[in-house]
């Protein structure tokens, strides 16, 4: 591999991982503790992440229980939740939070998978501005005569096999969260 992939390599690898972070928030039906990592609570005066203040546990398939190791925090949490609007209503038990995933209608199914194309798109947009980045930096080189125009040539068909790995493993990815919508 070259070295002007070898430098950016990192962030290629930033595009997919901000990806795999966009669509663990999009609910499959089954509970996974993903769902409420974007739930910020108002407690103690100041705006802090739900799992900074509670145990989330997930109880069975479609539960996901929320214990907060202050009790006294149980209806900011609650309102937290509600604020987030994550599509799933909180059931308020004394001491804990419990969430129970609804089932996925075929309409919700399928507004979740344009949503998972759009983010997909938009990864894949990301992915594309890293390698024109990259593409510059070759350019550049040789013209700077760093590089000879052979070299830049070589640089440039690494720099695309790379990056269509980069677009499959994007693919592969939105394909398996797109089974995991599908599967009821």
């Amino acid at each position: 591999m070259n070295n002007f992939v070898e430098k950016n390599k990192e962030e290629f690898l930033k595009v997919i991982e901000h990806f795999k972070s966009e669509i663990s928030s999009l609910r499959t039906g089954r509970a996974h503790s993903s769902i409420v990592d974007n739930v910020v609570v108002e407690a103690y005066g100041t705006r802090t992440p739900i799992r900074g203040l509670a145990n989330i546990i997930i109880a069975d398939p479609k539960t996901l229980v929320i214990e907060p190791w202050d009790k006294g925090l149980v209806k900011d949490i609650e309102k937290g939740i509600l604020a987030a609007n994550i599509g799933i209503n909180p059931v308020n038990e004394g001491t804990k939070i419990r969430l129970s995933m609804p089932t996925l209608t075929e309409e919700n199914r399928r507004d979740l998978i344009k949503i998972l194309g759009q983010k997909l798109e938009q990864s894949r947009i990301s992915a594309r501005n890293v390698r024109d980045g990259i593409k510059d930096e070759i350019n550049e080189a040789e013209k700077n005569k760093e590089i000879s125009e052979d070299e830049k040539f070589r640089a440039q068909e690494e720099l695309d096999k790379f990056v269509k790995t980069q677009n499959d493993e994007i693919k592969a990815i939105g394909d398996k969260k797109e089974n995991e919508l599908m599967t009821i």
